[in-house]
């Protein structure tokens, strides 16, 4: 085991030790852990609401360790080539690539219509099979007229509704 990765595990010891959370290890591999991360676990996720990862996101290799030794002199000196390098070493994404539209919404949207349109057919089939095609007796214009004399013999909602429109000493309505 290189003298680092030592180090590291280490680290985690002292720091999970004592909150009594387990760290694997072999989930993590030969990463170098950098910061806290979120919830404090040594974990790499790429989110917006929280930019910095506990653990780099490659393992450290002689390309990235030489890159990382002339990172501690001037970075003038870098080419924009290792500089990308040594960022990708670290992050997977960047915040403008995290932030980019997917596409996921067109997914969404056909399953929403596909959905729809089960949901068309369904319907025109209960309605051409199984609804009886006739209309109810109560729709009949001889048993609406009974209904609403019934109404104003009962006088149904007399404040404000069909009673209220109903004169019933002339028995006309008003």
């Amino acid at each position: 085991m290189s003298g680092r990765l030592v180090r590291n595990i280490a680290v985690l010891h002292k720091r999970f030790a004592s909150t009594g959370v387990a760290v694997d290890v072999s989930k993590i591999g030969a990463r170098e852990i950098v910061g806290f991360g979120l919830n404090g676990q040594p974990n790499y996720v790429d989110r917006v609401d929280f930019p910095l990862p506990a653990i780099r996101f490659r393992p450290e290799t002689p390309d990235i360790k030489a890159l990382r030794e002339k990172e501690k002199g001037d970075w003038k000196q870098l080419s924009l080539a290792e500089k990308k390098a040594l960022y990708r070493h670290s992050f997977c994404q960047t915040l403008a690539e995290l932030e980019a539209p997917n596409g996921e919404w067109k997914s969404t949207t056909g399953w929403v219509l596909v959905f729809g349109s089960l949901a068309l057919w369904v319907f025109m089939g209960f309605k051409l099979f199984v609804y009886n095609p006739t209309m109810p007796d109560s729709f009949k214009e001889e048993n609406r007229q009974a209904q609403l004399k019934r109404m104003l013999a009962l006088r149904i909602n007399p404040i404000e509704g069909l009673s209220s429109k109903y004169d019933y000493e002339k028995g006309t309505w008003k």
